[in-house]
Formats: structure tokens, sequence, C-alpha cells
């Protein structure tokens, strides 16, 4: 049974929309449900149930200084500082590991290497909050290279890029505002030897 019967957009902004369904309830009692979405009109998940990525998460090792790069970025719902792994929208036509090196090299000034050989299912898409959006974001993981330069930077954003150590990362997990995927990266890296530091990424099978 179909679970709603029409919806419709209630804004028209470039990167995140609202969105008011017309649903049903399971005795198939009407009621207005709400979610955001970063897809263009007529691509709505909803309709043609795609698994595209909207966005990636990138989470990289930095073999010379032996650590993790995360970001710590302001960000407006919150009005406060808040520990990331850096991350960003793909472009159109952009597949994910281009989109990948392109967005770690704006938001840290670092060069990025994907690791290869990567389980598949282990960069396929997930549902970030699926009860507020349909937003999908596929993890990339890979080695960073440099030193952090925020350069790159739009003029919106206001970001900067380090290496946590895993005292550092240990630290951070007690102590500091770090988004829910940034934590359990760090944990999954934490639980791994330091000298194989992605060997989670073939556990899956």
């Amino acid at each position: 049974m179909k679970r709603y019967t029409g919806m419709r957009r209630l804004t028209d902004n470039p990167f995140l929309n609202l969105v008011e369904m017309d649903a049903l309830r399971r005795d198939g009692s009407p009621f207005k449900y709400y979610f955001a979405t970063r897809r263009k009109e007529g691509s709505d998940r909803v309709l043609d149930h795609s698994t595209d990525p909207d966005g990636i998460s990138l989470f990289a090792v930095h073999k010379q200084k032996k650590g993790v790069v995360l970001i710590r970025e302001y960000r407006f719902p919150i009005d406060a500082y808040i520990l990331d792994v850096p991350a960003g929208l793909v472009e159109p036509g952009e597949d994910p590991l281009s989109g990948a090196v392109r967005e770690f090299k704006e938001e840290t000034g670092m060069d990025f290497e994907p690791v290869k050989d990567v389980d598949e299912c282990m960069q396929k898409g997930t549902y970030s909050s699926v009860g507020l959006t349909d937003e999908m974001i596929s993890t990339i993981y890979g080695y960073a290279f440099g030193e952090p330069d925020n350069t790159h930077l739009e003029a919106s954003e206001d970001i900067r890029a380090f290496v946590a150590d895993r005292e550092e990362c240990r630290r951070i997990l007690r102590e500091e505002r770090i988004t829910m995927r940034a934590a359990y990266l760090l944990m999954l890296y934490l639980s791994m030897p330091e000298d194989d530091p992605f060997r989670f990424l073939h556990c899956a099978d």
C-alpha cells in the first residue's frame, strides 16, 4: 500500500528544500509529514528510490603525522563549533571518488588518495537522518598528504583542519562536541591496529 497521496515543495533554494507530504497512517487516515531534501525537483527519492549519494564523508589517515584528519567547523544551526570529518556535496555528473579528492582539498588544503580494493558495501550511500531528510552520504576512506591549509575555503565556511593522533582522538570523544558519524569513525579507528587502520574495510564479508 502506498503511504502517501501527494507532495509539494514549500521552498526553492539551491542546496536544501522543505517538502510537505500528504502522508497516510497505518489505518489509512491522512496527516502532513515534512522532510528536507537535497534532490532536484523531479528526481525525488520517494519517486524513483535512487541510492546515489548526495554527499560524501571523508575519513583520512595522515601517514606522516600518524593520525586522523578532522575539522573544527562553525555550524549555524547550533551557533557553535563542532568537530567532524571533512565532507561535502557531490556535484552534478561527478563520481564520489573525484568529489572526495576535490572536497578534501577545499576543506583541508591537503591531498587525498582513496584506499583501493574496498568492499563495495563499505562505500555505498547510507541515510544520514532518515526521519528528517532523504539525504544519502557515501563515506570515502583514504590517506592524506601535506599540511593543513584553509586558503581554499568559500567565504561562508569557517573551518580549521588538523590531524589528531590516537591520544587526541580519545580526548575528543570524551570532551568535545562531535558529530555522530565522526564519533563512530574515531571509535572504529581506535579499535584497529596502528599499522593497519583500514582493516575494517574488508570485515563485511
